[in-house]
Order: structure tokens, then sequence, then C-alpha cells
């Protein structure tokens, strides 16, 4: 399982793909639905909010809205949705760079920022040193399975995360495993 940190516009469309199947399992795990993966390293970040099934919703939402971008259908009706705390259906947000929280819309992420409505789920943090990691791993996937993509990202040099992620200072994840 791999839940990138990655912003999902640099995966390829079977990286895309992937991401989605394999956020949509760890969704599975977090609402107890499956028994499988219970115990993977990836899932920690999520158990670690307040609402992981939300968080990875959030997530989720993330990767669906750059699938939309593209032209793909993801089905958004996967994704389960929080209970509104006060009677509203979904989460808007407005864009702010730098918020901390982010908000679930009936097309996923919204965008990052203050929600006018529902809840909304704190940025998680993701070191340096996990994003440089998986920017290198993603690379190497990418120069064997999509060298064109490879080749026109060889110029990014602070790639940007999910919108669900927030960058902090640090070293691999400890959870990250080698």
């Amino acid at each position: 399982m791999r839940i990138w940190s990655l912003h999902p516009r640099y995966l390829d469309r079977q990286g895309l793909t992937a991401c989605w199947r394999e956020a949509l399992l760890a969704q599975a795990v977090l609402a107890g639905r499956t028994r499988g993966y219970r115990q993977h390293s990836q899932l920690t970040r999520f158990r670690a909010q307040p609402d992981a099934v939300a968080a990875v919703g959030v997530y989720l939402g993330g990767v669906a809205s750059e699938a939309a971008r593209r032209g793909y259908r993801f089905d958004v009706g996967r994704i389960d949705r929080p209970e509104p705390r006060d009677g509203t259906s979904t989460v808007a947000a407005t864009s702010s760079e730098g918020a901390s929280s982010v908000g679930v819309s009936s097309v996923g992420v919204s965008s990052v920022g203050e929600a006018s409505s529902g809840a909304l789920v704190p940025r998680i943090p993701v070191t340096a040193g996990q994003v440089a990691h998986e920017w290198a791993h993603l690379s190497a996937k990418l120069t064997v399975r999509s060298p064109e993509r490879a080749a026109a990202q060889v110029a990014v040099t602070a790639p940007e995360v999910h919108p669900l992620f927030v960058v902090v200072p640090g070293p691999v994840e400890d959870w990250e495993r080698p």
C-alpha cells in the first residue's frame, strides 16, 4: 500500500488509479470494514487524527479531484462522508495557502481553508525527508513506467504535497518501511 504524501498531479495514470484503490482500502480498514492491512504502517498518520475516516476521506477527495481534472471518472460516492455536526450536508471551503484545516465536499477536497459549514480535518504534518524520499521513489517508478512523465517532472526541485498535508522539517517518517 502506498498512500502518497505528494500531490496527485505528479502521479501517472497507473499511479493515480492505484493510489485511489489503496486509499479506498485504507478507508475500509479505518472504518472497520475489513480485516486485512490493519497493521499497515502508512495508516499511522491517519490513525493519529481526531477522525481518521474523515481524514482519509479528504485524502480520497484530493485524488478524485485530480482524476476529474484529467477527465477520469472516479466514483466519489465511495468516499465515506463524516456526519455533519450541524445538520448540513457537505463542507465547503475557500482557498488559503497555509491554512490549518481542509474540508470534504461532494466532489472531494474543495480546497484548503476555513469551512463555511460542517466539520474540518486538521492538516497532517509530513516531514521534508519523507517528501524527498517519496519524490525519489516516484521518480524511479516513473522513469521505468512513464518516461515521458518523468522527463516532464525532472525540473521539479520542491514537489508539492497533497492538500491534506503540510510539510515540516524532519527526516523520513518512522512509519516508512525501507
